[in-house]
């Protein structure tokens, strides 16, 4: 799902769950600005940004879409039997990690 298209004609879109800029992954979380490190200098350059994914400085309404994606991905992924065995699997490891496995 598209997003926007940046300053030079790059799409920031939503693909299976992560935010891509011209197809390459930069995120798979949205930050709030006000939980940004660099939180300044983004309100500088883009004065209207509320959320940050990776690199890209997301505004109110596009990161409205871009979570509305994401969510969306994230619920066709939930119902995979592929997602279950990775669920599965991330609980053996954190078990093994609690237990003083590396």
């Amino acid at each position: 799902m598209l997003v926007k298209l940046t300053q030079d004609g790059r799409k920031v879109e939503v693909i299976d769950g992560w935010v891509c800029l011209a197809g390459a992954r930069e995120a798979d979380a949205l930050i709030p600005i006000a939980e940004h490190p660099n939180r300044q200098a983004v309100l500088r350059a883009v004065p209207g940004a509320t959320h940050v994914a990776g690199r890209l400085p997301l505004t109110h309404a596009e990161a409205a879409l871009a979570s509305s994606a994401m969510s969306a991905a994230q619920r066709d992924f939930d119902a995979n039997p592929a997602a279950i065995t990775q669920r599965l699997r991330r609980a053996v490891w954190a078990k093994a990690a609690a237990e003083g496995v590396e």
